[in-house]
C-alpha cells in the first residue's frame, strides 16, 4: 500500500520547492539563511497546503541538520521531553512543530527556556495569525515568515513533476493541459489539495488520457478552505461585511457565494444581521427588515435555493445608503456607562421609596414625558447619539432630535406638573 502522492513526492531540499521566492528565492530569507549556515527559530505561518512543514524539512535536509517533528494536535508534553533530550544530543538540532498554533500556553511556556538557550531551533508551522494565536514570549523569539497560496502556474508545474516523478504517477498516466489547468484552478493555490486530486484521476482513468471533462467527474467544487476553524474562513465572513460596508456588490456576493458554497448558513445569518444593524441601521430600517425576513426564508428553504433570498439581501444592505449612528452612540454609551455608573434619580426608580406624589413620575401626562431630565444629574448634558443625515428617514429623526434638544428637559416634577396638560 502506497503512502499518499502529496507525502511520496515531498521535496528534499530548498531548491525543490515550488514558488515561495521570498522565501527560498535567491534573496529570501531562508535561502541566506542556509547559505551562511546560520539557523534561526521560525514561524510559518499561511493557509492549508502551501507548503508549511515541507519548507521546514527541507531547510533542515539542506543545511543538514538532525531534526525532530512533532504535531501539537497529538503530542504530549512527555514526548516533547523526549525531543528536548534528543535535541541535546544531536546538536545542532531542529524541532519541527506543526500545528504549532494548537499548543496550550503551558506546552508553549515550556519550549521557551530551550529556543532561549540555543538547545533546539524551533520551527513552527500554523494556519493560523501567530499574532493572535501564539503568545508574544514565543513570537519574539522566532522570525515569522509567511508562506502564500501557490499561483496557479506554479500548481501546474508542481502537477506535471508529480505526473513524471519516479516516487509520484512514473508517467504511468497522462493528463492534457486543460485537466491540469483545471485542477490548478480549484485548488485555490493548495498543492496537497491539487495532488490528491490527480491520483483520484489516475486511479479512476487509467490507461486514458485525462482531460477535464474527466476531472469534472470526481471535482467540481473549488477548494476555498473553508474549514470554521481556518483563518480563510473569518477571512471571507470579514470581508463580506467589509464590501457590504464599502457598497461594492460585486465584491459583496463574490464573498457571499464564497460561504455559500460552504453552505455556512450560521456564518451567513448572523454576519448579514450585524452588518444590517451596524452599518445600514437607521439610514434604511427597511432594509433590516428585509434582511430579515430574507435569513428566513434561506432557513426555510434551505441550500441550494437558500441562496436566492440571500443574494437578494446582500444586493439590498450593498445598494443601500449607510449609517452608523446607532453603532457608534451604544458604542460611546457603553464605553462612558463602564466607567461612571451614576445612580438614578429616585422619579426613575421602579418603586422610590419617601418621594412625595408631586415629585414623582407623571405616568397620566404623557404631554410631560419628553420634558423630563433623564440623565443623572451631573451627566444632564451628555450627547451619546452621534447624528447622520444620510437618509430621508435619518433626517427625520434628526430634525426631531434637535427640536428636543431645543426644548430642554427638567428634574423639577413639581414644577412641570403645574403645567396644564392639553386638552
Amino acid at each position: 500500500m502506497k503512502e499518499p502522492l502529496p507525502f511520496r513526492i515531498r521535496p528534499a531540499c530548498l531548491d525543490d520547492i515550488l514558488g515561495q521566492e521570498h522565501i527560498v528565492g535567491p534573496n529570501g530569507f531562508l535561502r541566506k539563511s542556509a547559505e551562511k549556515k546560520a539557523l534561526f527559530s521560525i514561524i510559518l505561518f499561511g493557509p492549508p497546503g502551501t507548503g508549511k512543514t515541507t519548507i521546514a524539512e527541507a531547510y533542515a535536509k539542506t543545511l543538514k541538520v538532525h531534526f525532530v517533528s512533532l504535531n501539537a494536535v497529538t503530542t504530549s508534553k512527555q514526548e516533547m521531553m523526549q525531543a528536548i533530550e534528543e535535541a541535546k544530543i544531536f546538536h545542532p538540532c531542529i524541532l519541527i512543530m506543526d500545528e504549532v498554533h494548537r499548543l496550550d500556553k503551558t506546552k508553549q511556556d515550556l519550549l521557551l527556556p530551550y529556543v532561549e538557550n540555543g538547545t533546539f531551533f524551533l520551527i513552527g508551522a500554523t494556519t493560523a495569525n501567530p499574532y493572535v494565536s501564539l503568545n508574544r514570549a514565543i513570537r519574539s523569539r522566532c522570525r515569522l515568515l509567511e508562506v502564500k497560496p501557490l499561483e496557479e502556474n506554479e500548481v501546474v508545474e508542481g502537477l506535471k513533476r508529480a505526473t513524471a516523478n519516479p516516487k509520484g504517477l512514473n508517467n504511468e498516466c497522462s493528463f492534457d493541459d486543460g485537466a491540469y489547468a483545471f485542477i490548478a484552478k480549484l485548488s485555490g493555490g493548495d498543492m496537497r489539495f491539487a495532488l490528491n486530486i490527480l491520483e483520484e484521476a489516475s486511479v479512476q482513468y487509467e490507461g486514458e488520457t485525462i482531460t477535464k471533462e474527466m476531472v469534472q467527474t470526481i471535482e467540481r467544487v473549488p477548494n476555498y478552505a473553508m474549514d470554521k476553524d481556518e483563518e480563510e474562513h473569518y477571512d471571507s465572513v470579514s470581508a463580506l461585511q467589509k464590501s457590504i460596508r464599502g457598497s461594492d456588490v460585486d465584491a459583496a456576493l463574490y464573498y457571499l457565494a464564497r460561504l455559500c458554497i460552504a453552505q455556512d448558513l450560521d456564518s451567513i445569518k448572523r454576519r448579514l444581521l450585524v452588518t444590517a444593524y451596524e452599518d445600514i441601521g437607521l439610514a434604511n430600517p427597511n432594509a433590516v427588515l428585509r434582511c430579515q425576513m430574507a435569513i428566513e426564508a434561506a432557513e426555510k428553504v434551505g441550500f441550494p435555493e437558500a441562496v436566492i433570498p440571500l443574494g437578494d439581501a446582500v444586493v439590498d444592505l450593498c445598494l443601500s445608503p449607510k449609517s452608523k449612528a446607532g453603532d457608534l452612540s451604544i458604542q460611546k454609551a457603553m464605553e462612558y456607562a463602564s466607567s461612571k455608573p451614576f445612580i438614578v434619580q429616585d422619579y426613575l426608580k421602579l418603586t422610590p421609596i419617601n418621594v412625595q406624589e408631586e415629585d414623582k413620575y407623571p405616568y397620566d401626562r404623557p404631554d410631560l414625558w419628553e420634558k423630563i431630565q433623564y440623565l443623572p444629574e451631573m451627566i444632564k448634558n451628555m450627547k451619546f447619539y452621534v447624528p447622520s443625515d444620510n437618509s430621508k428617514y435619518e433626517q427625520a429623526l434628526n430634525e426631531n432630535y434637535r427640536r428636543l434638544l431645543k426644548q430642554g428637559r427638567s428634574s423639577d416634577l413639581r414644577s412641570l406638573k403645574k403645567t396644564k396638560a392639553p386638552k
